[in-house]
Parts: structure tokens; sequence; C-alpha cells
């Protein structure tokens, strides 16, 4: 090294190994592009020193608004295509009245390590389902072995989402809600053994559109879980009892729903009461009253409906099962509601298949976490999957047939009744 005036002058060399393999055009291409970023973000952070200081390197004006010290040491940055090393120029002895906290850049903070892009990269891969223990390797794969990347970096950016979830939770409701659609997830998470019980509700508008309404932690569907969440909806703004609920056969929720909207008519999903019929038979039995079940469920009318539920409690009792036959005939009403509204609407009432084909796209993430440590953190995941998976969700079928149910009229086996017709208006409207 060459001497002068006391210090050591060197020039910075990149080593390279003589066995390190010569980069492939795709990857001299990506040095490229990375070696212009962080020139470009090298210049815009001096710019940022000009304008701050009003004046250019060793210009003088007649306003002191500090001076130039140096630069913080080197970091790594991630940005969308990779990580680039940055170095922060550094202004001192900045006047109070210029600036009272000193100078801070607008474009690169004190203690980032990543862009917003690639932040939401993070949350968009654990997202889509990578556990935390896989971040680090596909992380790097994509941005770079030197980018910054500690074991909690996920965890903040989970931060955003409760932000998120409990804006979202107290947000009001407005408009009119006709159906409802109540069912509830378990989640490994949490400490103990326990799954941890997500209640959802779903709610169809008067445009027939579908809007998650609630979303909350429950223990194990019980009536005052349920009964808080319905509560909360009614205070935020669901004045107006639903028409009619549906959902599976969890007692607490119809408890929870006869002290909360009184008024709101029940329809049990039919999937569930197959399952439980099937599970009560020996398997060799199980192949023929699969079939029956669906044609039970699809009855065109009301009538044939109980016509073919007596035939099949019949040949039940005939083979000898009768806790089958007993478990198809409880709660019968709560399963032929359907009938009184539109048949068009049908397909969408006779399961909760809305927010059961929503757990399980959840469940295709959660599964890939095996155990959320933090019941929390189950919760706001679920949210935030249930968000993207609703910009799917399609409208019910006829939705101007809502306007008919909002306005008093009455259906028999899915038909407007005929002197409702003759005598509306708006139903003679809703029929043109």
């Amino acid at each position: 090294a060459k001497v002068q005036r006391g210090y050591v002058v060197t020039k910075r060399y990149q080593v390279l190994s003589p066995t390190a393999p010569v980069p492939a055009p795709d990857d001299v291409l990506e040095m490229v592009a990375r070696e212009g970023a962080r020139k470009m973000l090298r210049d815009m952070l001096e710019a940022e020193v000009d304008d701050f200081l009003g004046r250019r390197r060793y210009q003088r004006t007649g306003e002191y608004r500090g001076y130039r010290n140096g630069h913080l040491p080197e970091r790594t940055i991630g940005v969308g295509m990779g990580a680039v090393e940055v170095s922060l120029p550094r202004v001192s002895d900045v006047p109070p009245e210029v600036s009272p906290d000193g100078f801070h850049s607008e474009i690169v903070s004190c203690y980032q390590r990543r862009s917003r892009t690639q932040a939401r990269l993070l949350a968009r891969l654990y997202l889509e389902g990578l556990a935390s223990g896989d971040f680090e390797p596909v992380f790097r794969a994509l941005v770079g072995e030197t980018a910054a990347l500690s074991p909690s970096s996920i965890l903040k950016l989970k931060a955003d989402w409760q932000q998120e979830y409990q804006t979202w939770k107290k947000r009001p409701l407005r408009g009119r809600y006709v159906y409802l659609y109540a069912d509830g997830v378990y989640l490994k998470a949490g400490t103990e053994r326990d799954k941890t019980a997500v209640l959802v509700v779903l709610g169809v508008d008067e445009q027939g559109h579908k809007e998650l309404l609630a979303m909350d932690q429950g223990y194990r569907e019980s009536t005052a879980s349920w009964s808080e969440v319905l509560r909360s909806l009614r205070e935020r703004g669901l004045s107006e009892a639903p028409l009619l609920a549906i959902g599976d056969g969890a007692l607490g929720l119809w408890a929870a729903l006869d002290e909360v909207f009184p008024t709101t008519r029940h329809q049990r999903c039919w999937n569930h009461r197959t399952l439980n019929v099937l599970d009560k038979l020996p398997k060799r039995f199980q192949s023929e009253m699969r079939k029956k079940l669906h044609a039970l469920a699809e009855a065109p009318t009301r009538q044939e409906c109980e016509r073919r539920r007596d035939a099949l409690c019949a040949r039940l009792r005939d083979l000898g099962q009768e806790p089958a036959a007993a478990c198809l005939a409880r709660d019968w009403e709560d399963f032929v509601s359907l009938y009184d509204f539109p048949e068009e609407h049908w397909v969408h009432l006779r399961t909760s298949n809305p927010i059961e084909s929503i757990f399980s796209g959840v469940r295709l993430r959660t599964n890939a976490s095996k155990r959320l440590k933090v019941r929390e953190n189950a919760l706001y995941l679920v949210f935030k999957l249930v968000c993207r998976l609703s910009l799917n969700w399609r409208g019910i079928n006829a939705p101007n047939q809502l306007r008919l149910l909002l306005a008093g009229h009455q259906f028999r086996n899915g038909q407007l009744v005929l002197e409702d017709a003759a005598a509306s208006p708006l139903a003679r409207a809703v029929g043109a």
C-alpha cells in the first residue's frame, strides 16, 4: 500500500475464487440489473441529501442547514429483484429550526432491511402455504444469499394482518342480509392439545352478493361463543334479522340464534345429516343409502321429500338399523325450511358448502404449518386466507327473488304463491 500523510490509500477489489463457476448469461443479467439498482439507489440517496441541505457537495450557500458527515456502515437492503448493498449518507449538526429530529432519509428508513414489495412477497408466500421453517431457503433463493432475514421476520409481518383484522372486525354493517351461513373450523393452534375453534359468519345481501361478516375465536362452538358473535353483528348494524340461517348440527349455534335473532328460520345442512346417518350404518349398506339420501335431499316438493323420508326410514328399520332411522327423522323441520324459499336458491340453501369450501382452502394452508403456536396468529392467518378466497366467490342464483322475500311475499315448494303474485306490482315486475 502507498503511504501518504499518515493515511493508507487502498482500493477495494472483489476477490473471486479461482474455482468459482462462470456466471450463466441469465445470472449475468441479474448481476447487471442488481448493480444498476444499487447505483440508482445510491444516487437517489445523495440527491435527497442535496435537497435537504439546499446545495450540492462542495457548494456554499447563505443558509446553514447542516453538513455532510460521511456515510453509515454499509448494509444489505432487500428489493424486488434481490439484495443490494447500500450505505446511507449521514448529515450532522442540523439546526433545530430546520429539523428538530435531524436528517432522516424518506427513501430508506434507519432500520429498514427490505422494501414493502419484498415484505408483501414474504406475506404472500406464507399465505400461499409456506410454513415458517421453509422461509429461509425459499426467500434466499429468490432474493440472494446475503438477504437480511431473521427468524422473527414473518411474525413482524403478521402484525400488519392483526391491525387489518381489528379494523375489519369493528367496521359497521349497512344494508340488509337475507341469508346467513354459520360454521366453525377447528385449527391446531396454541400450546394445548385441544384445537382452536374459529367461528365464521357469511351473509348474502339484497343483491345476492356473499360477504364475510364475522370471524372470531370460540370455545368448542358453545352457545356463549356464538351468542357473542351474533350480538356483535347486531351491535354493528345488523338490526333486522336475516330470514334464514344455514349451518350444521352444532347445538350452540341454533340456541344462540334463537336468543339473538328469534325470527330467523333454521336450515340444517343436508351434507352433515347424510354423513351422520351413514356413520351409523355398516359399510355394506352405505352405498345404497347414500344414493337414497341424496335423492331425499333433492326432492322437488316438501310432500315428496317427506314421502321419501318415510320410505327410507321403513327400509332402515327393515334392515335392523333403528339408530340410523332415528337420526334421519330427528329435527326434521329444520331440514325442510328451504321449500318456503325460491327454488332457484335451493342449491345454495341445502348445505353450508359456501363456508365448507372456504375451509377446505384454509386447511390446505394451515396443514403446512402443522401446529400454530399462538391462537391469535391462527385467527389472523385464517382471516387473510378467507379475504383472498372471497375474491372468487360468486353470487347466488336469481338475486331478483330476494326483493320478493324482503317485501314479505310467500313461497311454497319454491314457487311464489299465486295470490301474492297477482296482487303485487313488485311480484309482477320481478316475474317479467
